[in-house]
């Protein structure tokens, strides 16, 4: 699931479709807007990611702490901000 076994092809496992969701954070977006870029960059001729396996991804992605939604937003999380301790990064409250 995670990673491609002999039932889950390459580009439908949930790194794989991360990625893809990775590509699309250039800046902060809603879900929806990843939702539908993501639905317009995948091929035709490929199987389409539903939207579960696409929350799935994100959810991957969140606790592997690669991205984080921010004031309804999702947006990557910077390596340097992590490192530095800000606190929003770790999933701290911040007042």
């Amino acid at each position: 699931m995670i990673l491609p076994t002999k039932g889950i092809a390459a580009d439908r496992a949930l790194l794989s479709v991360g990625a893809g969701v990775l590509r699309l954070l250039d800046e902060p977006k809603t879900v929806s807007r990843v939702w539908d870029e993501m639905r317009r960059a995948q091929p035709t001729s490929s199987v389409s990611v539903t939207f579960d396996w696409f929350v799935l991804a994100m959810d991957l992605l969140c606790v592997l702490g690669t991205i984080d939604l921010e004031k309804g937003r999702l947006r990557k999380v910077s390596r340097a901000s992590v490192e530095d301790g800000d606190p929003a990064d770790r999933g701290e409250q911040v007042e």
